[in-house]
């Protein structure tokens, strides 16, 4: 029997997401959580609002993590691919 070592512990800013979610690209609407991070499988241009309230544009290369909290990733203007949103929900 496996045991789940999440179980009884409180989500933590600085421990593991307990999700990893497809990242729903909009350009008017938020996530419906906030993300404590980036995965990008396929790298470009990623346009993200960060949890500031800032928009800002980045490159990233393939397979690359970005540790800021995110509550959209817009569409217009991003061409990375395969984002997801790493959760504490």
């Amino acid at each position: 029997m496996n045991s789940n070592p999440f179980n009884n512990r409180v989500s933590s800013l600085s421990g593991p997401a307990r999700d990893i979610v497809p990242a729903i690209l909009s350009d008017t609407m938020d996530m419906a959580d906030a993300a404590i991070g980036l995965y990008v499988e396929t790298g470009g241009s990623v346009v993200l609002t960060t949890v500031q309230g800032e928009t800002r544009t980045v490159q990233v290369a393939d397979f690359s993590i970005l540790p800021v909290g995110v509550i959209r990733v817009h569409s217009t203007g991003t061409t990375a691919s395969g984002i997801h949103a790493m959760v504490l929900e």
